[in-house]
């Protein structure tokens, strides 16, 4: 482009960059600044801006927002802002910088192709080495598309890295590692039976960064936790993204996982962002209003209040930082059609402009309340990194929260520690004491075992300890108390008895978590006993470590099938996935009750036994036309002989055993055997049984 652009006053909104017929028109909120220039590139690594239009306070500037039409621009057009304003940090917390160049908060697409944060944090950057946006045209055909809004309660969900998924040489994908890549796995994740997929995240975030021991080891930032640009898809998980394609190659993601059947959760980042701390590069917020965007220290506005544990912590319920976020999620599910999102560190949007917490605080009732968002699911991470704790209290009704007390209960159960009968009792049933007295439900309460952040299912039940030290901090990053248990040898062996247990400790661990009230979410690649030798902070590893070794599912296809007849076992038990919690009531006339609990004997559950690791449980069909279930969990180390309760014109089947070998270890409603008087339930394990009407 040699061509010099016309341009116009234009308008405020809608912010961002808006194509028009005639036009673009620019629009980028600044309170304080007092100069700023629109900074026009031919592609996304031009060595230099083809034009520079300076905007006039007098004509380009509506209250708070600069703004600027140019005539005739296309679609396709790289820009950046340039911002100038007042100084005085410490007393006044701006840090504009008119030498840096700015991306759009609002830019639909983003390049960080020529952008190099060591060199901006230290002052050194050539010029027009920033993270540049795009000018994106709306056009896309969705062919019907809409967000799939299916009850929650009938959710499995799967967590997954869109880069770690496909990027193995074993995925066989005509685009590893890319938003292209997670469509050609749709089949797998349609076999396995899973609802629902929850994406790392997958806004455009800074890859760079990382600590210097880090990057030295040739890592970076892998996760994606690091969020510069939340409007646009990370540019490192597109084909193409220096041709502008972002948008739609996420959109084709999006409708191909909905028309088989799945729906799209993104895990979002609006507790801090890429600009880290003091110390940290400009990218955006930082050049354009610093004062108002993080907490800063009141004493000296240099500083930054850490609440995340990643240098800055976003101003939520400041009320521009409060648009912006619902403004973003309303885009998502408008413009995307993301059926709902996970909060990272949820609790920092509780936290008013002075850090405290907030029950009514502006942004999660905003979110709670939008029109837009009314059928979008709303999953928090009810904890950050500066001690507040709100599970079972975070602000809101619909949120549903992801549950760390169940996590940690039944990773001590399984482990073998004695004494929590009575808590499992309450998870593996919805976590009513959390939920039910603010008036809340069982599908609050999403329910997990693992997750990106900590021991893979196969590590929880082969290590002891984290072993970190590839990732450069010598060992001291991640949780050192895992509630993990190695089955007598860490890590690594060939002891088949040792291999075999752990195999068993994994069927147990998915078994609880599919037979209980709540939310299931499963970490990818749990499923084929994927392993990160010990790693629990895999954050920095776009290598073999972090990502799924598709050759898994042929050497631990046994747990596969495992986890996949799990799945349909809960799929065609909705006593497994009701929206209220059990009374012990009956169901209805003639109906026995809704949970009966038991112990050693029948109705005689042992709450208070100190030493007590068996609890069984019978549940209810909803109907008459759904089986009953009887099931025994036995973490003890010792078989116990249990009696099973009698049933009226109905015969019990065995559905599960996990200490069974395969693949008798759970057997499809056809081939269960029929059992009459004691049951021997070995040592370390789950039974299912079904409650089958005979003949």
């Amino acid at each position: 482009m040699s061509a010099t652009y016309e341009t116009r006053p234009g308008l405020r909104y809608p912010v961002g960059a808006t194509p028009f017929p005639d036009g673009v028109n620019f629009s980028v909120f600044s309170r304080h600044a007092t100069s700023v220039e629109l900074l026009l590139y031919e592609d996304a690594r031009s060595p230099a801006p083809f034009q520079a239009v300076t905007l006039d306070p007098d004509l380009h500037r509506t209250f708070f927002a600069w703004h600027v039409f140019v005539v005739g621009l296309p679609a396709g057009t790289w820009y950046t802002w340039r911002v100038d304003g007042p100084g005085d940090t410490a007393t006044t917390g701006f840090r504009f910088d008119k030498t840096r160049e700015l991306v759009d908060p609002y830019a639909r697409a983003v390049t960080d192709g020529v952008w190099d944060r060591r060199a901006a944090m230290a002052g050194t950057a050539a010029p027009h080495r920033s993270v540049r946006a795009v000018v994106v045209d709306d056009s896309y055909d969705w062919e019907g598309d809409e967000p799939l809004n299916h009850p929650l309660e009938d959710a499995v969900i799967y967590e997954l890295h869109v880069g770690g998924f496909t990027r193995h040489e074993s995925s066989g994908v005509t685009h590893p590692g890319t938003f292209a890549g997670v469509i050609d796995k749709i089949p797998y994740l349609k076999a396995l039976s899973i609802t629902d997929v929850e994406l790392m995240p997958a806004m455009a975030f800074d890859t760079q960064d990382a600590p210097e021991g880090v990057l030295a080891r040739g890592l970076c930032n892998f996760w994606g936790y690091s969020t510069h640009s939340f409007f646009s898809p990370h540019p490192g998980y597109c084909v193409a993204p220096e041709r502008a394609a972002h948008r739609r190659e996420f959109r084709d993601m999006v409708k191909a996982l909905h028309r088989a059947g799945i729906g799209v959760f993104m895990d979002v980042v609006f507790n801090h962002t890429a600009e880290g701390g003091a110390d940290g590069p400009t990218i955006n917020f930082k050049g354009l209003g610093n004062e108002f965007a993080y907490h800063l220290d009141p004493e000296d506005r240099r500083r930054y209040r850490d609440y995340t544990g990643c240098g800055n912590t976003v101003n939520c319920n400041h009320p521009f930082m409060a648009r912006f976020i619902v403004d973003c999620l309303e885009y998502w599910v408008c413009e995307m059609h993301v059926d709902g999102f996970r909060f990272d560190l949820a609790s920092v949007l509780a936290r008013g402009e002075d850090g405290e917490p907030m029950y009514n605080a502006t942004v999660p009732w905003s979110i709670e309340f939008s029109d837009v968002l009314a059928r979008t699911r709303l999953i928090a991470e009810a904890w950050d990194a500066g001690g507040l704790y709100q599970v079972g209290g975070f602000p809101g009704f619909r949120w549903a929260e992801w549950n760390g007390l169940y996590r940690d209960v039944i990773r001590r159960f399984v482990r073998g520690d004695p004494g929590l009968v009575e808590e499992v009792a309450t998870r593996v049933t919805g976590s009513s004491d959390l939920y039910g007295p603010a008036g809340r439900l069982p599908i609050n309460s999403i329910n997990f075992i693992t997750c990106h952040d900590g021991f893979t299912l196969r590590d929880l039940t082969s290590y002891d300890h984290k072993h970190n030290e590839a990732n450069g901090e010598d060992n001291r990053d991640g949780y050192n108390d895992n509630l993990s248990w190695n089955c007598g040898v860490e890590g690594e062996t060939s002891d088949p008895e040792v291999l075999a247990l752990r195999r068993r400790q994994a069927r147990n661990h998915v078994a609880i978590l599919l037979l209980s009230l709540g939310v299931p979410m499963m970490l990818a690649g749990d499923e084929v006993l994927r392993t990160q030798k010990g790693n629990n902070n895999a954050w920095c590893h776009d290598n073999e470590l972090g990502w799924f070794d598709w050759g898994l599912k042929d050497r631990h296809g046994e747990m596969l099938r495992f986890v996949g007849e799990m799945i349909a076992l809960r799929k065609r038990h909705p006593c497994l996935r009701r929206r209220r919690f059990l009374t012990g009531r009956p169901v209805g006339p003639d109906s026995p009750a809704d949970v009966t609990w038991h112990g050693r004997r029948l109705g005689e559950p042992s709450w208070k036994d100190r030493n007590g690791r068996l609890l069984a449980y019978t549940l209810a069909g909803l109907s008459d036309r759904e089986e009953h279930l009887h099931i025994i969990l036995n973490m003890g180390s010792n078989a116990v002989q249990m009696p099973l309760p009698e049933l009226s014109g109905r015969r019990w089947h065995r559905a599960v055993d996990t200490a069974v070998t395969a693949p008798e270890d759970i057997s499809l409603p056809g081939d269960q055997p029929v059992l009459t008087g004691d049951y021997i339930v070995q040592a370390r394990s789950v039974v299912v049984l079904e409650g089958r009407r005979s003949g």
